[in-house]
């Protein structure tokens, strides 16, 4: 099955598949700790106290995104 990760409007991307095969690295490499997570959500605002994670701080910070799917085409 392939993993769908989920834009949220004016919020995060979440993550709610089976988190097994699912890990979040740092820039160095190191893994994040996803134990006991049944979801995440990555922050998109830039405004989170808990990077990469999201805190619901878009929600207070006024964020706007305009990132839709296209439509398919057809042909």
């Amino acid at each position: 099955m392939a993993l769908k990760i989920v834009v949220r409007p004016n919020g995060p991307f979440r993550i709610e598949e089976d988190l097994a095969s699912v890990e979040v690295v740092d820039v160095n490499g190191n893994p994040f700790d996803l134990t006991g997570k049944a979801k995440i959500a990555l922050c998109r605002c830039g405004g989170s106290a808990t990077k990469p994670f999201c805190d619901g701080t878009h929600n207070r910070n006024g964020f706007q995104a305009s990132e839709l799917a296209p439509p398919k085409s057809e042909g």
